[in-house]
């Protein structure tokens, strides 16, 4: 299987975990998985009043010049955690 692959179906099988990851852990795999999909952030910083954005924001922008391979295999290691701890 390849990387691209196996990242996709962990996308996949992480959505159907039996109880909710925690904001950080959703965090954590929410910004690896756009800088593996879209590389460097390419939009602006939301505005302080914006929570829920700015937090996406910052998880993503935490992984500027992570490349495309390291960010898919991070977070195929989270979801797979997240997976194991949750149960499918």
């Amino acid at each position: 299987m390849t990387l691209k692959a196996e990242f996709e179906r962990y996308a996949e099988d992480v959505k159907k975990v039996k109880t909710r990851p925690t904001d950080q852990e959703l965090l954590d795999m929410y910004g690896l998985y756009k800088q593996a999909i879209v590389g460097d952030i390419d939009i602006d910083k939301p505005a302080n009043t914006e929570l829920k954005g700015k937090a996406k924001w910052e998880a993503w922008n935490s992984r500027k010049g992570m490349s495309n391979e390291d960010a898919m295999n991070a977070y195929i290691s989270l979801a797979r955690e997240a997976i194991e701890k949750y149960g499918m």
